[in-house]
Protein backbone atom coordinates (compact mmCIF):
# COMPACT_ATOMS: atom_id res chain seq x y z
CA UNK A 1 0.00 0.00 0.00
CA UNK A 2 1.51 3.21 -0.89
CA UNK A 3 1.66 6.58 1.07
CA UNK A 4 -2.44 6.70 2.03
CA UNK A 5 -1.20 10.55 3.98
CA UNK A 6 0.41 11.68 0.54
CA UNK A 7 -2.36 10.66 -1.78
CA UNK A 8 -6.12 10.39 -1.46
CA UNK A 9 -9.36 11.86 -2.52
CA UNK A 10 -10.98 13.90 0.01
CA UNK A 11 -14.19 15.02 -0.49
CA UNK A 12 -17.14 17.11 1.27
CA UNK A 13 -15.39 16.73 4.63
CA UNK A 14 -12.73 18.85 4.20
CA UNK A 15 -12.37 20.43 0.88
CA UNK A 16 -8.73 20.26 -0.46
CA UNK A 17 -8.61 19.45 -3.73
CA UNK A 18 -4.46 19.50 -4.94
CA UNK A 19 -3.14 16.52 -7.24
CA UNK A 20 -0.84 15.37 -3.69
CA UNK A 21 -4.65 14.62 -2.33
CA UNK A 22 -5.93 12.60 -4.89
CA UNK A 23 -5.48 8.37 -4.70
CA UNK A 24 -4.67 6.49 -7.93
CA UNK A 25 -6.41 3.04 -8.17
CA UNK A 26 -7.05 1.01 -10.66
CA UNK A 27 -10.68 2.74 -10.62
CA UNK A 28 -9.43 5.91 -11.52
CA UNK A 29 -5.73 6.38 -12.87
CA UNK A 30 -6.50 5.95 -16.10
CA UNK A 31 -8.51 9.18 -15.92
CA UNK A 32 -5.80 10.95 -13.99
CA UNK A 33 -3.55 9.87 -16.81
CA UNK A 34 -5.15 10.62 -19.67
CA UNK A 35 -6.37 14.13 -18.31
CA UNK A 36 -2.39 14.58 -17.47
CA UNK A 37 -1.68 14.11 -21.41
CA UNK A 38 -3.21 17.32 -22.57
CA UNK A 39 -3.06 18.44 -25.36
CA UNK A 40 -2.35 15.17 -27.15
CA UNK A 41 -5.63 14.42 -27.03
CA UNK A 42 -7.35 12.37 -30.30
CA UNK A 43 -10.29 15.27 -30.46
CA UNK A 44 -11.06 18.41 -28.65
CA UNK A 45 -14.57 17.34 -26.68
CA UNK A 46 -14.07 15.00 -23.47
CA UNK A 47 -16.41 13.64 -21.37
CA UNK A 48 -15.50 12.68 -17.92
CA UNK A 49 -18.33 10.25 -16.34
CA UNK A 50 -18.45 8.98 -12.69
CA UNK A 51 -20.98 8.59 -9.95
CA UNK A 52 -21.78 10.98 -7.36
CA UNK A 53 -18.67 11.31 -5.17
CA UNK A 54 -16.21 9.59 -7.31
CA UNK A 55 -13.80 12.71 -8.00
CA UNK A 56 -14.73 14.71 -10.77
CA UNK A 57 -14.32 17.79 -9.73
CA UNK A 58 -11.49 17.14 -7.79
CA UNK A 59 -9.68 15.90 -11.00
CA UNK A 60 -11.19 18.88 -12.76
CA UNK A 61 -9.44 21.39 -9.99
CA UNK A 62 -6.27 19.60 -10.71
CA UNK A 63 -6.14 19.73 -14.17
CA UNK A 64 -7.25 23.41 -13.77
CA UNK A 65 -4.32 24.13 -11.50
CA UNK A 66 -1.87 22.39 -13.98
CA UNK A 67 -3.34 23.29 -17.53
CA UNK A 68 -5.48 27.14 -16.62
CA UNK A 69 -8.80 27.46 -17.92
CA UNK A 70 -12.69 28.33 -17.08
CA UNK A 71 -14.96 26.24 -15.30
CA UNK A 72 -18.65 26.30 -15.17
CA UNK A 73 -21.72 24.97 -13.48
CA UNK A 74 -24.02 23.67 -15.94
CA UNK A 75 -27.07 24.65 -14.56
CA UNK A 76 -25.82 28.01 -13.90
CA UNK A 77 -24.30 28.37 -17.61
CA UNK A 78 -25.59 31.60 -18.97
CA UNK A 79 -25.34 33.41 -22.79
CA UNK A 80 -23.56 35.69 -20.35
CA UNK A 81 -20.81 33.00 -20.23
CA UNK A 82 -20.43 32.74 -24.26
CA UNK A 83 -18.69 35.61 -23.64
CA UNK A 84 -16.10 34.79 -21.12
CA UNK A 85 -14.54 31.65 -22.77
CA UNK A 86 -12.96 33.65 -25.24
CA UNK A 87 -9.74 34.44 -23.40
CA UNK A 88 -9.59 30.60 -22.23
CA UNK A 89 -8.44 27.50 -23.97
CA UNK A 90 -9.80 24.99 -21.67
CA UNK A 91 -13.74 25.07 -20.87
CA UNK A 92 -14.91 23.10 -18.03
CA UNK A 93 -18.61 22.39 -17.67
CA UNK A 94 -19.49 20.37 -14.77
CA UNK A 95 -22.32 18.00 -13.83
CA UNK A 96 -24.14 18.05 -17.02
CA UNK A 97 -27.62 16.43 -17.59
CA UNK A 98 -30.40 16.66 -19.97
CA UNK A 99 -32.13 19.62 -17.64
CA UNK A 100 -29.82 21.62 -19.10
CA UNK A 101 -30.53 24.96 -21.89
CA UNK A 102 -30.04 22.53 -24.82
CA UNK A 103 -29.65 24.94 -27.44
CA UNK A 104 -27.00 27.26 -25.42
CA UNK A 105 -24.78 23.85 -25.14
CA UNK A 106 -24.98 23.13 -28.60
CA UNK A 107 -24.18 26.44 -29.23
CA UNK A 108 -21.02 26.52 -26.60
CA UNK A 109 -19.99 23.09 -28.76
CA UNK A 110 -19.64 24.87 -32.13
CA UNK A 111 -17.88 27.91 -30.45
CA UNK A 112 -15.50 25.14 -29.34
CA UNK A 113 -15.52 23.37 -32.65
CA UNK A 114 -14.67 26.23 -34.18
CA UNK A 115 -11.97 27.93 -32.28
CA UNK A 116 -9.94 25.40 -31.60
CA UNK A 117 -10.46 25.19 -27.60
CA UNK A 118 -11.36 22.41 -25.77
CA UNK A 119 -14.52 21.13 -23.89
CA UNK A 120 -14.33 19.19 -20.50
CA UNK A 121 -18.04 18.00 -19.26
CA UNK A 122 -18.70 15.89 -16.16
CA UNK A 123 -21.89 13.56 -16.15
CA UNK A 124 -22.86 10.88 -14.03
CA UNK A 125 -23.09 8.87 -16.90
CA UNK A 126 -21.62 8.94 -20.66
CA UNK A 127 -22.86 12.11 -21.95
CA UNK A 128 -23.81 9.83 -25.74
CA UNK A 129 -26.62 8.44 -23.43
CA UNK A 130 -27.93 11.47 -22.37
CA UNK A 131 -31.60 12.42 -23.67
CA UNK A 132 -31.27 15.20 -25.10
CA UNK A 133 -34.56 16.39 -27.30
CA UNK A 134 -32.63 18.26 -29.45
CA UNK A 135 -31.04 16.24 -32.37
CA UNK A 136 -28.42 18.06 -33.36
CA UNK A 137 -27.02 17.92 -29.82
CA UNK A 138 -27.10 14.60 -29.05
CA UNK A 139 -25.87 13.70 -32.86
CA UNK A 140 -22.49 16.02 -31.24
CA UNK A 141 -22.40 14.09 -28.02
CA UNK A 142 -20.95 10.99 -29.96
CA UNK A 143 -17.82 13.08 -30.72
CA UNK A 144 -16.86 13.50 -27.28
CA UNK A 145 -14.01 11.34 -25.91
CA UNK A 146 -15.46 9.41 -22.90
CA UNK A 147 -13.42 8.44 -19.34
CA UNK A 148 -15.41 6.71 -17.06
CA UNK A 149 -14.18 6.27 -13.27
CA UNK A 150 -14.64 2.99 -12.50
CA UNK A 151 -16.39 1.87 -8.66
CA UNK A 152 -13.94 1.86 -6.13
CA UNK A 153 -11.33 -1.19 -5.67
CA UNK A 154 -10.40 -2.38 -2.31
CA UNK A 155 -7.20 -0.47 -2.90
CA UNK A 156 -9.38 2.60 -3.17
CA UNK A 157 -11.91 2.09 -0.23
CA UNK A 158 -8.96 1.17 2.20
CA UNK A 159 -7.62 4.38 1.28
CA UNK A 160 -10.43 6.19 1.35
CA UNK A 161 -11.84 4.53 5.06
CA UNK A 162 -8.10 5.32 6.67
CA UNK A 163 -8.20 8.80 6.04
CA UNK A 164 -11.54 9.72 6.42
CA UNK A 165 -11.08 8.03 9.55
CA UNK A 166 -7.85 10.06 10.40
CA UNK A 167 -9.07 13.09 9.57
CA UNK A 168 -12.10 12.30 12.12
CA UNK A 169 -9.84 11.38 15.21
CA UNK A 170 -11.74 8.18 14.50
CA UNK A 171 -10.07 4.90 16.55
CA UNK A 172 -10.17 1.45 14.18
CA UNK A 173 -7.85 -1.34 13.91
CA UNK A 174 -6.60 -2.32 10.97
CA UNK A 175 -8.10 -5.82 10.87
CA UNK A 176 -11.68 -3.63 10.82
CA UNK A 177 -10.86 -1.72 7.89
CA UNK A 178 -10.39 -5.00 6.01
CA UNK A 179 -13.55 -6.23 7.53
CA UNK A 180 -15.34 -2.86 6.19
CA UNK A 181 -13.32 -3.23 2.67
CA UNK A 182 -14.68 -6.75 1.98
CA UNK A 183 -17.83 -6.14 2.60
CA UNK A 184 -19.39 -2.63 1.67
CA UNK A 185 -21.39 -1.74 -1.22
CA UNK A 186 -19.07 -0.35 -3.81
CA UNK A 187 -20.31 2.69 -4.49
CA UNK A 188 -18.64 6.49 -3.60
CA UNK A 189 -22.00 7.40 -2.21
CA UNK A 190 -22.22 4.56 0.07
CA UNK A 191 -18.58 4.23 1.47
CA UNK A 192 -19.54 8.27 2.16
CA UNK A 193 -22.38 7.67 3.72
CA UNK A 194 -21.01 4.51 6.09
CA UNK A 195 -17.96 7.16 6.99
CA UNK A 196 -20.35 9.60 8.12
CA UNK A 197 -22.69 7.04 10.05
CA UNK A 198 -19.11 5.99 11.75
CA UNK A 199 -18.50 9.47 13.22
CA UNK A 200 -22.02 10.01 14.19
CA UNK A 201 -21.62 6.89 16.70
CA UNK A 202 -18.14 7.88 17.40
CA UNK A 203 -19.08 11.10 18.49
CA UNK A 204 -22.37 10.05 20.43
CA UNK A 205 -20.60 7.20 21.89
CA UNK A 206 -17.20 8.57 22.56
CA UNK A 207 -15.76 5.58 22.08
CA UNK A 208 -13.58 3.36 19.75
CA UNK A 209 -15.44 1.82 16.71
CA UNK A 210 -15.76 -1.89 17.42
CA UNK A 211 -16.89 -4.82 15.30
CA UNK A 212 -20.33 -4.76 16.53
CA UNK A 213 -20.75 -0.91 15.63
CA UNK A 214 -19.45 -1.83 11.75
CA UNK A 215 -21.86 -4.43 11.54
CA UNK A 216 -25.10 -2.74 12.32
CA UNK A 217 -23.93 0.21 10.12
CA UNK A 218 -23.51 -1.93 7.60
CA UNK A 219 -26.23 -4.40 7.99
CA UNK A 220 -24.71 -7.85 8.65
Amino acid sequence: MRDINQKIIKFNYEKNLKSDDFFTSTSNKHVYNFLNSWPKWEKNFLNICGEKLSGKSHLMNIFLKKFKGIIFDAYKFDNDDLANIKLHENIIIEDLNEKINEKLIYTLINIIDQSNKYLIVTTLKPISELDFNLIDLKSRTKNFLIQNIKKPDDELVFALLIKNFSDRQITIEKKLVNYIVKRIHRSYSNIFDFIYKIDEVSLKKKKSINLSIIREILGD
